[in-house]
């Protein structure tokens, strides 16, 4: 039972918030039931698990903390204080797992025939990008690529956001060249949402293979996606806002995109 918030292990699990750590491990944090039930559904090894069941909200924690030490994982029991110091969320819940990063390059997507994928660039905000991928997986998304993301999937808000989603759509973080080169390659048209669009985004084409491209919160997409070489749609605007965010903006046309293919009106 580790008792202090000194010990070494808590203040490992606290640097591992910040991404220089992170990455310099090559490890990220998961916390919550559903977070790390999803990621063992998902079959992220995980090489940790840190347990104070005097925080449990229910009484399906046992059982899951027993099939990931049953897997291979180390348990370390914490009380209260130093779970409390080395959780991330304002009100724990008593689990908190380290897994070793995942391979996020373009090569580990599998798609199917006709796929949906979401490109995001230059997504800033950690709850944005976990946002936009419980999104992706609630509209049926076949792939994800962030593109040139100034914050890591591995962040734990990311991770918390997207409640888990992180591992059940396949993800894969990349530049946008290469993005599109990718997608070139694939067969994969883009349709590029913007505000300057002439054209509203229920009047775009959602068949065949096709990604939805969103930008950045504060700067849109980069130049690179709007010179011409890809449709664009816009949502309109009937107020004084000019634009969405940037993950309101995404759910608005991958669930449009959902509506059609699934109706046969692509």
């Amino acid at each position: 039972m580790i008792t202090s918030p000194a010990n070494p292990k808590v203040k490992r699990l606290v640097r591992l918030r910040s991404r220089r750590h992170r990455d310099a491990e090559g490890s990220f944090l998961i916390e919550g039931y559903r977070e790390i039930a999803r990621a063992a559904a998902a079959g992220i090894r995980i090489d940790e698990v840190y347990v104070c069941d005097r925080l449990f909200l229910g009484t399906n924690e046992p059982d899951l903390v027993d099939r990931i030490v049953a897997s291979g994982a180390r348990c370390h029991r914490l009380a209260p204080e130093p779970f409390r110091k080395a959780a991330y969320r304002d009100r724990p819940e008593g689990l908190l797992a380290v897994a070793p990063q995942f391979d996020t390059g373009l090569e580990r997507l599998r798609l199917p025939p006709d796929p949906l994928l979401l490109v995001m660039e230059g997504i800033e905000k950690p709850g944005n990008l976990g946002t936009m991928l419980r999104t992706a997986d609630a509209a049926g998304v076949n792939a994800v690529i962030v593109a040139d993301p100034t914050t890591d999937p591995f962040n734990p808000n990311v991770v918390r956001a997207s409640l888990g989603c992180v591992f059940t759509v396949p993800l894969a973080v990349s530049t946008t060249e290469r993005t599109i080169r990718w997608m070139a390659e694939h067969g994969i048209r883009a349709l590029v949402t913007t505000p300057s669009a002439p054209d509203v985004y229920w009047d775009s084409d959602y068949s065949g293979a096709g990604a939805i491209v969103v930008g950045s919160e504060q700067y849109g997409l980069s130049e690179t996606w709007l010179d011409g070489r890809f449709p664009m749609a816009r949502i309109p605007m009937a107020g004084s806002a000019d634009s969405l965010n940037a993950a309101t903006a995404a759910a608005l046309v991958l669930f449009e995109a959902l509506r059609r293919r699934t109706s046969g009106t692509s």
